[in-house]
Parts: structure tokens; sequence; C-alpha cells
């Protein structure tokens, strides 16, 4: 039940709803995801990529993706020309240029990207640099643009 301990009942009455949709209809109506349900893939510039809400999902006006960038790694630069991104930092240490502007980033930090701005993340620490990557609208491979 979403996560509780055995034994232990849901708090209201929708988280119940709710459960019981999931176990009931599987995909079609679902809104509960584990990470272990998503499959990961390698970008060309080495980051991994776990897409964990997407259109296809059901997901209308956003998407949410979690990256992993390898120690040492670099991102290419990119832009998207339609999709607002908010990157939000889990683990590990890195840099980030938005537009002309660069900082500092790891666990803890969040990062607003604008439509239309250039941007790429190194990892200059000695673990994996972990970011959950939010899309409005939603990821589009169409409607993002290599710079280098």
């Amino acid at each position: 039940m979403l996560g509780l301990p055995a034994g232990e009942a849901p708090a209201s009455p929708a988280a119940v709803r709710l459960d019981a949709r999931i176990e009931a209809d599987g995909s079609e109506n679902r809104r509960v995801w584990r990470d272990d349900e998503r499959e990961a893939f390698v970008t060309v510039d080495g980051s991994t990529v776990r897409e964990l809400c997407q259109v296809g999902d059901g997901a209308v006006r956003q998407s949410l993706a979690e990256a992993v960038l390898p120690p040492g790694a670099a991102t290419i630069e990119h832009l998207h020309r339609a999709s607002e991104e908010i990157y939000r930092f889990t683990a590990g240490r890195g840099r980030i240029r938005v537009g002309e502007d660069e900082a500092d980033v790891g666990a803890g930090t969040t990062v607003l990207i604008a439509p239309g701005t250039p941007h790429k993340l190194w990892n200059t620490g000695d673990a994996p640099l972990v970011l959950l990557c939010c899309c409005s609208p939603p990821y589009r491979d169409d409607d993002t643009e290599l710079l280098e």
C-alpha cells in the first residue's frame, strides 16, 4: 500500500482509492511508478537518464526525469526552444552554466532554466552527480538543440 509498513492503514480514504485503482488497472489510469519500473538509457554525452513521468504516462503539462553524470563528465551544451527546465540536484557536486552565468551545484541546489537558454553541466566531484529534471511543457527530443 503505497510504501506503508505491513499492517498499517493509509491515512485517508483517498489514499485507499488510489492504491486500489493502481492494483486494479495496472497502467491505464496509473499515477504511481517506482524506479525499478523505469529503464535507464545512456545519452550521447555519457549521462544516464531515467524518464520518471512523461506524456505517455498521462502527464500533460510537464515531465520528470532523473539524470546521472559520472565523475569528470560533462553534458553537451544545449537548449530547449519551448521547455522551461528545473534541475534539482540530489547527490554529488558539479558546476553549471546557464546562459552566461556559472555556479557550483550539489545536493540541495535547484536551478531554473528558461526556454531558449543554453546550458551545460560538469561533474567536478569524485562521485556521480544526480539530479531531477522537470520540463514544462514536457520534454521532447525535437525541442532540443545541441550547441557543441
